[in-house]
């Protein structure tokens, strides 16, 4: 059996912490069940990011339809910043009490891979950006894992299930052990491109036998115009200066005429690797920095008590509004009441936090992933990194 939870068992409040079906029994014993408004925040975002995107949305209203509440929430892929609720449910405390910790987890790892998968769209450019992490991960994941890579600017997916997910084909080149069973790289290059059909784009992996310059050499006579990039998944104990050895490549093809081969690239890719490989990679394949992405620390509070302000220590009490103007970006969180403000530009600030369910009824549409990505790649081709 796998170790996992079904959907039955998310719904029915299974995943849950402990603590909370202990406090469900003592608040039902004594008859309180007060209406309450709680808030989804992170007060600060891992590794120094300056600021995230929301993701997880999709699931955790599947999961808040069953819930008699009304949520307000930011769109899934927006950019987001410290101390800005991204999420806020309404309604009696026994209801979804014992929820907070699926609903916890079905956004901050969500948010957490696209934000990396931003950041590396963002590094590499116009340059093709592929999700090749879910073997890191446990499979039963690996869909949710994709999509968010997707949908915060990946160009594609490898796992198959996963493009069924997101609408799009999976992408994907050739494996060493394909290569190993012929013992050659250019006779799995050839059967590849006799077998498979010609809309797959034909892609050599170069580095399981051979120096990559003699083997990059290779099998571009072997397919010549047809053989359209060559990727570069060299061993670490191997690379040596990684972009010295793909400059070196690109100098052999060159003069050869094979001008059009692209070059990919793969194997433990981290954001530091690319604005120095970029001069000479026209893709990457990444895997492990995407997939294992940090987690983005998203804390559900309670901070409205029958109408009332009430909050623990060290957060701000009372609903909000998060506002941000379309015009010069500029962001405010003000009190949840009904006020028109106006940007330092003059411009009218629009609320990024709308109704999304009532009590089981979707009050927005879902939308397809490219919409999404596409809203991410808008909002943060003008964000800094640092």
């Amino acid at each position: 059996m796998f170790h996992v939870a079904d959907m039955k068992e998310i719904i029915e409040g299974k995943i849950t912490d402990v603590y909370f079906e202990r406090s469900l029994k003592i608040l039902k014993a004594k008859g309180l069940n007060p209406i309450v408004k709680a808030e989804f925040i992170a007060k600060s975002l891992p590794e120094n990011w300056q600021w995230s995107i929301f993701a997880g949305l999709e699931e955790a209203m599947y999961l808040m339809k069953h819930i008699p509440i009304k949520v307000r929430a930011m769109r899934e892929g927006t950019v987001f910043y410290p101390y800005e609720p991204v999420m806020e449910i309404e309604g009696n405390y026994q209801d979804f009490c014992i929820y907070e910790t699926a609903i916890l987890g079905l956004i901050c790892q969500a948010s957490g891979v696209a934000t990396k998968a931003a950041r590396l769209k963002k590094l590499a450019g116009e340059r093709l950006v592929v999700s090749f992490g879910a073997r890191r991960m446990h499979p039963v994941i690996a869909p949710m894992i994709e999509r968010n890579a997707y949908i915060g600017g990946c160009d594609g997916v490898a796992v198959v299930k996963s493009g069924e997910l997101i609408g799009e084909d999976p992408m994907g080149t050739m494996p060493h052990a394909l290569i190993i069973c012929f013992n050659s790289t250019v006779e799995a290059l050839k059967a590849y491109d006799e077998v498979l059909e010609p809309k797959l784009k034909r892609v050599a992996l170069i580095d399981t036998f051979l120096d990559e310059k003699f083997e990059c050499i290779n099998v571009a006579k072997a397919l010549r115009k047809k053989l359209y990039a060559v990727r570069f998944d060299t061993p670490s104990s191997r690379r040596g200066n990684f972009y010295r050895l793909l400059e070196e490549c690109r100098w052999e093809l060159n003069i050869r005429g094979y001008e059009h081969i692209k070059f990919y690239v793969s194997g433990g890719i981290k954001e530091v690797d690319i604005p120095t490989l970029n001069p000479v990679v026209d893709g990457y394949g990444i895997g492990t920095s995407i997939s294992n992405a940090p987690v983005v620390d998203y804390a559900m509070d309670i901070m409205e008590v029958s109408g009332k302000p009430l909050a623990k220590r060290g957060k701000w009490s009372g609903s909000k509004r998060v506002l941000a103007c379309p015009k010069c970006g500029e962001r405010k969180i003000v009190p949840n009441v009904k006020k028109q403000y106006v940007s330092s530009c003059g411009h009218k600030f629009e609320d990024v936090l709308i109704p999304v369910l009532d009590k089981g009824r979707y009050l927005i549409q879902q939308e397809k992933p490219s919409k999404i990505r596409k809203r991410v790649l808008d909002s943060v081709k003008s964000l800094p990194l640092e």
